[in-house]
């Protein structure tokens, strides 16, 4: 960062820290997502603010070779004690907790301590994608689906003991945690969080949040901040909130779906062409570039051994590589919108879940897109109906390994990510499914249950 862009954070953090003050908040929490898909945090007194936007806070560059045991392994350019990165808050994105009194939030870059900007800062990566993106005169628009399971916090016995037991899309369920359900939209509203909708999901105590579309790192910080959000208002009414890919083996799990629209000068690229069901090119290349580049992006999006237990077929989870009108057992579900809804029209790529850093996931795509345009290329024939049953559909990675050997021999993804940032990935990746080698299915769901 340079001089006089610290100083002017340093000022506008002073007016910030000001207003905190007035409103009676006297911590400001500054977080990052690692390459595990952990959340990690800096605090900092509102008293510090000010200093911390000109000077950042320190933190150690090896958290980007941690796994979701809080151990480390080593990558050929990060890890192990030595070093020192600098954390800068993204003031723009300062948020007020609603969920948590007397606290506030704000994302950060990482920087070297001469100013650099962090090789592997996740964050910078997906803002460089979504620089690309607006280069070529697109401007993406992304949003995350949360979904969550709810359990009874200390509950006795191994057995989830789950909050909400109504069926699936059930009434029951919602008035079962009415008051629950209330406070979380009035929390989320009065972080100016826009929330869409809210229902039950499929399986026992499982809820999902759409809000309204960011850009690729808005959307990203946004998730950050919803999760954190329903794990606060959970606490508070004596429960636990899970987004780990699967609680029970053999039943849904929650998935972290990704929708995306491109938009040129105002207009949606998503319909009023001559593509298929009205894309126009640009959004055709686009989707079958991340059609493409989809085995290898799932390290990235399903990354964790538990997240290949939930990829199931025939479960809506989008377990093979093929699009479809619609199709919520595609990998990747067009969706058209009403006619006379312009914004309607977007794109789903199901088989991401909440293991993934989605500063990671928005940047990915939206390079896999890039490449697509390149390109020029076209989507093969959408698949009708269950891909289990249709011929010659290709199966997504359904093993660790077979994601890490798709992602290694990415060039695009080696490329666009930079050396740094996609060995420590590939470092992570590899000691996780080693870590979890053999182990029985449950087990490992167990094991990551309580981490994200």
């Amino acid at each position: 960062m340079q001089r006089a862009q610290r100083e002017r954070a340093e000022s506008a953090a002073r007016q910030e820290a000001a207003q905190l003050t007035a409103q009676n908040v006297h911590g400001v929490a500054l977080t990052w997502v690692d390459n595990s898909g952990l959340t990690r945090v800096k605090a900092v007194p509102v008293s510090r603010l000010a200093h911390t936007a000109r000077w950042g806070v320190g933190m150690s560059p090896v958290f980007d070779v941690y796994l979701t045991d809080d151990t480390s392994v080593m990558s050929p350019h990060i890890g192990g004690p030595d070093g020192d990165l600098r954390l800068f808050p993204d003031l723009d994105r300062l948020t007020l907790l609603a969920g948590q009194p007397g606290w506030a939030w704000a994302p950060v870059d990482r920087y070297e301590q001469d100013g650099r900007p962090y090789a592997a800062c996740q964050r910078q990566f997906a803002r460089r994608m979504t620089d690309r993106a607006a280069e070529r005169g697109l401007r993406l628009s992304m949003g995350f689906e949360t979904e969550w399971v709810v359990t009874r916090t200390g509950a006795p016995g191994p057995a989830p003991a789950y909050a909400g037991t109504g069926p699936a899309y059930g009434m029951a369920r919602m008035v079962e945690l009415s008051d629950y359900l209330r406070d979380l939209l009035e929390t989320l509203a009065a972080q100016s969080v826009d929330v869409l909708q809210l229902h039950p999901e499929y399986s026992p105590g499982q809820f999902e949040v759409s809000v309204a579309p960011a850009d690729p790192v808005g959307a990203a910080d946004l998730v950050v901040l919803v999760r954190e959000t329903i794990r606060a208002v959970s606490a508070r009414h004596g429960l636990d909130a899970g987004f780990a890919p699967v609680v029970e083996v053999g039943k849904v799990g929650n998935g972290a779906h990704l929708h995306l629209s491109l938009w040129e000068d105002g207009r949606n690229l998503c319909r009023g062409g001559d593509g298929p069901y009205g894309m126009t090119k640009v959004c055709e290349s686009f989707l079958a570039g991340v059609l493409a580049e989809l085995p290898a992006l799932m390290l990235l999006g399903a990354p964790s051994p538990a997240s290949h237990l939930r990829l199931e077929p025939s479960r809506w989870a989008g377990a093979f590589q093929c699009w479809g009108l619609e199709n919520r057992e595609a990998a990747l579900r067009f969706i058209t919108g009403a006619p006379d809804h312009a914004t309607g029209a977007n794109a789903e790529v199901k088989c991401f879940d909440a293991a993934a850093n989605p500063y990671l996931v928005t940047g990915a795509v939206t390079a896999a897109g890039l490449a697509g345009m390149d390109a020029a290329l076209t989507l093969p024939p959408p698949v009708v109906g269950d891909p289990v049953t249709a011929t010659g559909q290709l199966r997504l990675p359904a093993t660790p390994d077979e994601a890490l050997e798709h992602f290694e021999r990415s060039s695009l993804l080696r490329e666009t990510l930079g050396e740094p940032l996609f060995q420590a990935i590939l470092a992570v990746r590899r000691a996780e499914a080693e870590q979890y080698a053999g182990a029985a299915p449950q087990d490992i769901a167990d094991a990551v249950l309580r981490r994200y």
